[in-house]
Formats: C-alpha cells, sequence, structure tokens
C-alpha cells in the first residue's frame, strides 16, 4: 500500500461493503485450485476481529483466518485478494489508533513468513514477534526473507 500515513485505514476498516457474501464461481481452474465453487467474500471488520481474537505469544496465519471466515460462512474459499488487502488494512488501521488493539504482527503469511506491507515492515513485525519469544530466521541469498522458526507450534486454533 502506497503513501499509508495519508489514508484513514480505520474508516476504510467500516465502510459498508455487500459482505459478507458467498458468490458462485465457474472458472474450472478456481474451483480445482481451491477445491469448490463457494468463494466468501467477507468484510475488513471480519479478518480485524479474528486478528484481535490471537493471544499474546500464539500465531495464525492468513490462509488460517481464511479457511475460518469460509467455514464459518459454509463456503467452500475465502478470495485471496480480498483478504490479502484487508489483513492489511485492520493492521494499518490498529497502528494509526493509540491502543493498537489488533495485534497484527501475529498474523503470518503463508510457510510462517513475516508480511513486509504491515506498518514498520520486516523489521517491526520481527523486534514485535521477538518480544512475545518467537526466533525469527532468514532464508534466501539474494533476496532474504523472513521467517517465524516453528511457527507450526504456537498456532492458535481459531474456533467456529
Amino acid at each position: 500500500m502506497t503513501q499509508e500515513a495519508q489514508k484513514d485505514f480505520n474508516a476504510m476498516l467500516r465502510q459498508p461493503r455487500d459482505m459478507p457474501r458467498v458468490q458462485t464461481v465457474t472458472d474450472p481452474g478456481t474451483i480445482a485450485k481451491y477445491g469448490g465453487s463457494r468463494m466468501l467474500l467477507a468484510p475488513p471488520l471480519a479478518y480485524d476481529a479474528v486478528m484481535r481474537a490471537v493471544p499474546f505469544g500464539r500465531l495464525t496465519t492468513a490462509g488460517e483466518i481464511r479457511a475460518h471466515l469460509a467455514r464459518r460462512h459454509q463456503a467452500d474459499f475465502t478470495d485471496p485478494m480480498t483478504a490479502g488487502i484487508f489483513i492489511s488494512m485492520a493492521a494499518w488501521a490498529s497502528f494509526q489508533r493509540p491502543e493498537r488493539d489488533t495485534p497484527y504482527w501475529r498474523t503470518l503469511k503463508a510457510g510462517g513468513e513475516l508480511n513486509e506491507k504491515y506498518p514498520g515492515g520486516i523489521p517491526a513485525q520481527r523486534a514485535l514477534l521477538e518480544a512475545e519469544g518467537h526466533t525469527v530466521v532468514s532464508r534466501g541469498r539474494t533476496r532474504l526473507r523472513w521467517f517465524v522458526r516453528d511457527y507450526e507450534r504456537s498456532l492458535f486454533p481459531l474456533s467456529e
């Protein structure tokens, strides 16, 4: 996201949208990739609510949140593009609030990877995760990527 400082992410988080809604996709490739034709479009506040539920020292991933929301709405999958946008939106909205009540740094990308699009980028997320006892490691030679070591052990079970 560009020019984050000038955007009001809390207003964006609460914008009325025609969501949640489940729509049917007909593209065979999409159906094969995601295992069904019922795609959930969940509102940004739904992502924010799930992210708020992850306690100190525990983690979740964007994929876990997507699967949780899809189950809750009897859908086969959740739209991955809007999910990524809305997770980032929830992170920036929390960052802009004085109380910073959504622990967005506990939501990782696939495979336990840190999210460079969060406020402060990788260094800030890394510091917050390490303060909670997680070990962050780098992978790669030319393009370093950062991951929480053994993140699976700290996954927080998202209830229905």
